[in-house]
């Protein structure tokens, strides 16, 4: 069975049921790809141990689609920001993000053109990391090669491309399949459906920590400030910050 993709995408919910489909692309599909992979390629130049994330790098791509670059390492972020100045690219703001007072804060780097880079401020969970390849993730090489990589979207629906767009299907129920397809452990799998169902089912929950830091500020002296008001994360930073 084929569909054509659609011109925008619906508001985001888990798909609970969906049998295996080819959703063809079409040529507007095609070259909105292309341009968010160039805006990618440019990041990922400035910070080629960094990852490209998401629709991206799968290529499942709509209107609204964020270019997603990672870091999986700890650094400063003023350093990123002055990599990233040396290609030309401007900040726009910063997001100091805490999801729970256990998860690894993150500084999000908000750019032009719907992009950002994500920052971890101290080394990543197993399942934080693991989280990347489970969502379908490549590096500047993949990128410059045009290969696209498997992954799950936020519709929990398992995204695997081919030559003509992408099959997908529900993986709701499937998670150990999933789990072997992309090389992550089911313990991930079951965690993102868990969050995702449940943020359906009870509205979208509040993360625990989420202060706007302006690009005139130093990203450094922002975050050493919050930290000594908010224990939870002054824990979580000792030693890295």
């Amino acid at each position: 069975m084929s569909t054509t993709l659609g011109e925008s995408e619906k508001a985001v919910k888990p798909v609970k049921v969906k049998d295996e489909v080819e959703v063809v692309y079409s040529q507007e599909h095609w070259r909105l790809l292309c341009e968010l992979r160039s805006r990618a390629r440019q990041l990922l130049t400035a910070l080629p141990e960094a990852l490209l994330v998401g629709s991206v790098a799968r290529g499942d791509v709509h209107g609204g689609s964020d270019v997603d670059i990672a870091l999986l390492e700890p650094s400063p972020p003023s350093i990123v920001e002055e990599r990233l100045a040396g290609k030309g690219i401007n900040v726009v703001v910063r997001e100091l993000v805490q999801a729970t007072p256990l998860s690894t804060p993150r500084l999000y780097i908000h750019l032009e053109g719907n992009s950002k880079v994500s920052v971890p401020l101290a080394p990543l969970a197993r399942l934080e990391e693991e989280f990347y390849r489970f969502a379908g993730s490549i590096g500047l090489a993949q990128l410059e090669k045009g290969e696209r990589v498997a992954g799950v979207n936020k519709r929990l629906l398992a995204v695997i491309p081919t030559p003509r767009g992408h099959i997908e299907f529900s993986i709701i129920g499937r998670e150990e399949e999933v789990a072997r397809m992309l090389g992550v452990s089911v313990d991930v799998v079951k965690d993102r459906v868990s969050a995702l169902t449940r943020r359906d089912e009870r509205g979208r929950t509040g993360l625990y920590l989420r202060l706007e830091i302006p690009a005139w500020e130093s990203p450094e002296e922002a975050i050493a400030r919050v930290a000594k008001r908010v224990p939870a994360l002054r824990n979580k930073l000792e030693g890295w910050l």
